[in-house]
Parts: structure tokens; C-alpha cells; sequence
């Protein structure tokens, strides 16, 4: 997420609610700057208006919702649905931020259990998400990797 959001504070939180990327934005750059991805990402969002960032977050909770449905009706994290789905999270990756790699996005899913921060807010749409998220795009990796 580039670290200057074109946003006003009140369109900030209309768009990410208590949440501010701000907040982050020191320590994505520490992990990340520099990458090509996240060359990628700056320079893409650093467009985005308040009607963007509301679309981006949207689809990207359609996702993760979908995915939790799926994990509540007992779905295998490996099965068919729940990959597809990675997939899907991946693709919407690639569409707004940056290209997306299975291997990048194998990352950010094992970035979603190993920092307790990004678990706590993936389990906010349902405990154990941020895991069978993790699962899912492992598995989807391997499928497109194999």
C-alpha cells in the first residue's frame, strides 16, 4: 500500500474505518521497499481515490467472506472451492497492487498466521480464517506450481 494515501482523515476512515494504513506504512517499507512489488503498489495506489479504495476494500472483503463461508461449511482448505478462491485472492491482488507470484502470495499467506496482527484481523470475519486462508493458498500454489 503506497505509504501517501490521496485521502482526506474523513475519507480514510469512511474507507478503513479505525484502521489506518499510516500506521504501517514505516514498517511495510522496512520489510518491503525497494521490491519490485512494492515499487508496483506505490505507484499504483497512489492514484487510487476514495471510490477506488472503496471498491479495493470491497472486493477484497467479498473474498475473504466467501472464503469463510466456505471454511464454516466445512469445505477442505485443499479442495476445490477454498483454492479457487486463493486464486481469486490472488488474482485481485494482481489486479489492483502488484504482480502477484504464487511464491509471493504462498508468502502473504504465511505471513497471515505468523504475525499475530494479521491473524487477529483475518479471524475477525471468522476464528481460524487467517489459517485456512494460509492452507488454501499454500495449496493453491502447489496446484499452479506443480
Amino acid at each position: 500500500m503506497s505509504t501517501k494515501l490521496n485521502l482526506t482523515p474523513g475519507e480514510r476512515a469512511e474507507v478503513f474505518g479505525d484502521f489506518n494504513p499510516d500506521d504501517h506504512a514505516a514498517e511495510a517499507e522496512q520489510r518491503w521497499g525497494g521490491t519490485p512489488a512494492w515499487t508496483e503498489s506505490t505507484r499504483r495506489t497512489a492514484s487510487f481515490t476514495k471510490e477506488d479504495w472503496k471498491r479495493f476494500t470491497a472486493e477484497g472483503g467479498a473474498i475473504s467472506e466467501r472464503m469463510a463461508e466456505a471454511m464454516r461449511a466445512g469445505a477442505p482448505a485443499d479442495g476445490d472451492l477454498a483454492v479457487d478462491l486463493a486464486e481469486e485472492h490472488r488474482a485481485y491482488i494482481t489486479r489492483w497492487c502488484y504482480a502477484c507470484t504464487y511464491e509471493i502470495h504462498r508468502g502473504l499467506g504465511d505471513l497471515y498466521v505468523t504475525d499475530p496482527r494479521f491473524t487477529a484481523s483475518i479471524d475477525q470475519t471468522a476464528p481460524g480464517l487467517a489459517a485456512y486462508y494460509q492452507a488454501a493458498i499454500a495449496a493453491n500454489a502447489t496446484r499452479h506450481n506443480a
